[in-house]
């Protein structure tokens, strides 16, 4: 925060509901007015920036630093890795290997409601686990679009289910960063991970039924029950073991694939009576042997090891201070502010895809390293619009945060007393909403439930807990979300339409986790 007070008007109920138009204003932009995201994120950013400047009197210098560093941030590390994953994905159609892997899925099941099970929700929490950052969005809505969906229901239907994975997203990060806020009441990353496994277990549990009920409705919950049994509980279970004994860092990865696994094997015994297909599906069925399966899927085997030897805390060390490859991150003074701003040239995410991308170029016949450079500029032109969004975005997270905006709705908040555990979740899923990162909520909020805790008398980890999977839940709705997921089914200008799919389960997944906070809030 760069202001002196997050309270200019001297009454914390009119500073907390002027800071909250930006949030307000981007809901009804984006629901009642219908307009496109982009607009919705540039008319929001000018009229934050007067909030900020005007009304919290951050100084006009460093109000535009805030707008610079934002910007910065969305094209590099975020626009990066939403323009490699897509690169990846181009590539993999190019030169025919999507062809093979779409019908290995088929393979594995003609019935796209189990697809929906495989691509959907396993994939999806596990590059979620090992990449996060909007990767599994934009890799499983494509993926589901190819084999026949809807784009906007794929969209919607990878949002939903990555309420099960997002608060372990890359590695463990929204969680493992709280060992460096040395919050108040001793919270570790190891005692938030496992006061997880008193909530998500719900929520993990009851998605994949979810899924199924907004593709097929009770129908089609009750033609494939059991793969959603083994989805659910295959799941559910090993992750409240990973949480509970192994901490954050793997809680998607080993759980996502452990329920893959059992999913495809369950589905060589079991097959749906009636097979369900959507009216454009024209997937078909078709050998392959293991060599050229193995081969069509390598592009997203060398994505997941690239990026979890980008997530090793040994790769990560030689980036650090005075690590031998230090030099490659660019961090730099925004002149006339007091805010700096980095590039991380090697060890930013999209660098692991980027060589995922190079490699299978050069080991694929199929494809040219011109053809794939090609490809590269094609996707630079399809999703600008959509990064200069995300910048937007990033830059009102910027002002709200240096402006105290987003402190004055924290301490808003926290003065309801008794009553603020069943708010407590509302916080981090404000913090999601208007930055896109779990990472960032916590970083924001978690030393604010932390201290409301100690003050009203109730476990602060449960709080930070219930800031974590507060938060997730707003990954449905977040703009940066939709429009990541809006320009990863080329649908670029529908991110109303999406986001009022999706709003109902974003809210209804909040109510429940603030329901059962507070309940949980009166045992421990």
């Amino acid at each position: 925060m760069l202001v002196h007070t997050y309270d200019p008007f001297q009454n914390l109920l009119i500073s907390s509901m002027v800071a909250a138009i930006p949030i307000v204003l981007f809901l009804l932009c984006l629901t009642i007015l219908k307009m496109k995201g982009f607009y919705a994120a540039l008319l929001n950013l000018v009229i934050t920036f007067l909030i900020a400047v005007l009304l919290f009197h951050l100084p006009v210098i460093e109000s535009v630093a805030s707008v610079i560093q934002g910007s910065i941030q969305g094209i590099w590390p975020i626009g990066y890795i939403i323009i490699m994953a897509v690169w990846l994905y181009k590539i993999s159609v190019a030169s025919g290997k999507f062809d093979v892997l779409r019908a290995s899925i088929a393979g594995i099941s003609e019935d796209q409601r189990i697809q929906l099970l495989l691509i959907g929700f396993c994939f999806n929490a596990f590059l979620e686990g090992a990449a996060g950052f909007g990767v599994p969005i934009a890799i499983c809505s494509v993926l589901l679009v190819a084999l026949g969906f809807q784009p906007l229901q794929a969209a919607m239907l990878c949002l939903i289910a990555n309420a099960a994975s997002g608060a372990f997203g890359a590695v463990g990060i929204p969680i493992t960063i709280l060992d460096t806020l040395s919050l108040e009441g001793s919270i570790t990353a190891m005692n938030v991970s496992k006061m997880t496994a008193l909530t998500l277990p719900f929520i993990n549990f009851t998605i994949p039924f979810l899924l199924i009920l907004i593709l097929d409705g009770f129908k089609g919950v009750k033609e494939v029950l059991p793969a959603i049994l083994v989805v659910s509980t295959a799941y559910t279970a090993s992750q409240l073991v990973v949480t509970l004994f192994l901490g954050p860092e793997l809680a998607d990865i080993i759980p996502s694939l452990f329920t893959m696994g059992t999913l495809a094997l369950f589905s060589k015994k079991w097959t749906p009576n009636h097979i369900f297909k959507l009216g454009d599906s024209n997937v078909e069925r078709t050998a392959h042997t293991g060599i050229d399966i193995v081969k069509a899927w390598s592009p997203f085997y060398l994505l997941s090891l690239f990026v979890l030897a980008w997530s090793l805390p040994s790769f990560k060390q030689l980036f650090a201070a005075n690590g031998p490859l230090a030099f490659t991150k660019l961090t730099f003074h925004i002149p006339g502010s007091s805010l700096t701003s980095s590039i991380d040239l090697i060890s930013a995410t999209g660098t692991a895809i980027l060589l995922a991308c190079l490699i299978t170029i050069l080991t694929t016949k199929s494809i040219s390293m011109q053809t794939g450079l090609k490809l590269l500029a094609k996707t630079l032109s399809e999703f600008w619009i959509s990064i200069v969004m995300i910048c937007a975005v990033l830059s009102i997270a910027k002002l709200m945060t240096y402006a105290g905006l987003t402190s004055a709705l924290g301490e808003s908040v926290a003065k309801t007393g008794a009553a603020f555990p069943l708010l407590s979740p509302i916080l981090g899923w404000i913090g999601v909403f208007m930055t896109g990162s779990v990472v960032n909520s916590n970083t924001l909020f978690a030393a604010i439930q932390s201290t409301a805790a100690s003050i009203v008398g109730t476990n602060p980890t449960l709080l930070v807990t219930a800031n974590t999977t507060g938060g997730v839940m707003a990954k449905l709705i977040s703009p940066q979300s939709i429009a990541i997921a809006t320009a990863a089914v080329s649908a670029t200008g529908a991110e109303s339409g999406l986001t009022k799919m999706t709003i109902r389960y974003s809210i209804g997944l909040l109510v429940f986790v603030c329901c059962w906070t507070f309940l949980l809030s009166l045992w421990l």
